[in-house]
Formats: structure tokens, C-alpha cells, sequence
């Protein structure tokens, strides 16, 4: 008897519920987006920073562990059906975070001032505020 394989949907399905729901998306992509970029606030100067610069400073694994993790943002874009050149830029975003905070000293302190994750938060944002209105939330 062959052994079967696993249903990836029904997988995807128990850990995140809701994923094609583009309300449900947006709700997740801006959670993962203040985790990398605006989780904690540095004393003194009052800059806010996130996982993607703290992890940051470990080499080599630390860049590998946030580029993965700002992939998932990539990923739910194309689940989304954003069209290939927004996720070629989103990309391009990414892939320059990751090749310039690999550098020791010099990409710590450039992951301080380039976002690549909240750039591609932005991209999927106009996204779902053109293409899907409901999903719009007012911030007060």
C-alpha cells in the first residue's frame, strides 16, 4: 500500500484559518509587519525597531531567519493575485534588506533605515484598497 500525502490545503487551512479572506490577509500581513519593523521603541532616541533588526545582528542565520520571514509576506501576496510586477518589486525589496543587512556593522545599521517589510506592506495595501474596499481600515 502506498503511504498517502498529507492534503496541503486542508493543512494550510488548520494553521491559518480564513487565508484567502482578504480582510482576514490584511489583518495578518500588518501583525507580521509591526513584529519585524516597529516591535520594540530604542531608549533615548525613540526609533522604533523590530525583529528584523534585532535578529539582524546574529550572522548569517539572523538574515536567513527575517528574509524568511518577509517572504511570507511575498507569499501571501501571491495568494492574493497581486500581478507579478508588484511581487517583483516586492521582491527586489526584500532581496536588498537581505543582501545589504548580511554586511556586519554596516547592514546592522541599514536595516535600522530601510524597511523592506513595510515597503511590501504598503504595496499590498494600495492593493487591497483598490481591489478590495471592504478591507479598508479607518486609523484614528
Amino acid at each position: 500500500m502506498a503511504p498517502s500525502t498529507p492534503d496541503t490545503d486542508a493543512l494550510f487551512e488548520a494553521l491559518i484559518p480564513n487565508r484567502n479572506d482578504p480582510a482576514a490577509l490584511r489583518k495578518r500581513i500588518e501583525t507580521l509587519e509591526i513584529l519585524l519593523e516597529r516591535s520594540f521603541t530604542i531608549p533615548g532616541i525613540n526609533r522604533p525597531v523590530g525583529l528584523d533588526a534585532i535578529v539582524g545582528l546574529v550572522p548569517v542565520v539572523g538574515d536567513v531567519i527575517t528574509a524568511i520571514m518577509g517572504g511570507y509576506l511575498i507569499w501571501e501576496a501571491r495568494n492574493l493575485g497581486m500581478p507579478k510586477w508588484k511581487i517583483w518589486r516586492m521582491m527586489g525589496n526584500l532581496g536588498v534588506d537581505t543582501a545589504l543587512g548580511a554586511i556586519p556593522l554596516v547592514g546592522d545599521a541599514f536595516d535600522l533605515l530601510f524597511r523592506s517589510n513595510s515597503r511590501n506592506l504598503k504595496i499590498i495595501k494600495r492593493h487591497l484598497d483598490k481591489h478590495h474596499p471592504g478591507t479598508i481600515v479607518i486609523d484614528q
